[in-house]
């Protein structure tokens, strides 16, 4: 993993928030996955990790978002965590797996990414979280890369263009959206790997 994406280390991240804007709205769910290379240069799931967050002190909750998501944020059964608490614990995940694989700095992989990386960093910054392990700007967004793959942007579409099984009913959930664009990113890299003959393996220069 350490030399097949230049030392960066994919993480599949997905957010449920109470709006769009990333400062002002709340941060209410985090899933992440993070995926594993085999010897001959096959991508797969590896570990996946998600929190229910409780909206931080002042936090915005637009209530068509909230219709959407369908998240009641202080339903005693979600088992929310404070966002800094939620934060830290996965971002300690995450750097325990960038320990593991080598690599030097995690980039986020995500469904339209701008959103769940502003709303990672924001949460980050408010938080005071100083080792975020996420590359500031740069990330893999499944939205091109299934635009170019099979044609479609929505994530349920490119999932079942991908051959992949999608139950409406678990949507907009984070941890089922971030499993299905983890499985959705890791389809397109082995068969974009498949289609070109990459002979690049975990043993090559």
């Amino acid at each position: 993993m350490s030399r097949r994406f230049r030392g960066f280390m994919p993480v599949v991240i997905d957010v449920e928030t109470g709006g769009f804007n990333a400062k002002k709205d709340a941060l209410l769910e985090v899933a992440a996955v993070t995926l594993k290379l085999d010897e001959n240069g096959i991508l797969s799931i590896d570990e996946q990790i998600s929190r229910h967050l409780l909206p931080f002190e002042g936090a915005n909750m637009d209530p068509k978002s909230m219709e959407v998501n369908g998240i009641d944020p202080y339903h005693p059964f979600r088992m929310a965590v404070p966002e800094k608490d939620g934060l830290a614990e996965i971002f300690r995940h995450i750097r325990g797996s960038l320990k593991n694989s080598g690599c030097k700095r995690a980039i986020m992989v995500g469904h339209n990414t701008t959103m769940d990386l502003s709303f990672i960093n924001a949460g980050a910054e408010r938080c005071k979280l100083n080792r975020n392990p996420f590359h500031p700007f740069s990330t893999f967004d499944t939205v091109s890369l299934a635009g170019l793959a099979y044609g479609q942007t929505v994530l349920s579409r490119s999932v079942q263009a991908a051959g992949i099984e999608w139950d409406n009913e678990h949507a907009h959930s984070a941890a089922y959206d971030a499993l299905k664009t983890a499985e959705l990113f890791c389809n397109i890299i082995n068969r974009w790997r498949k289609t070109n003959g990459l002979v690049w393996s975990a043993k090559s220069d």
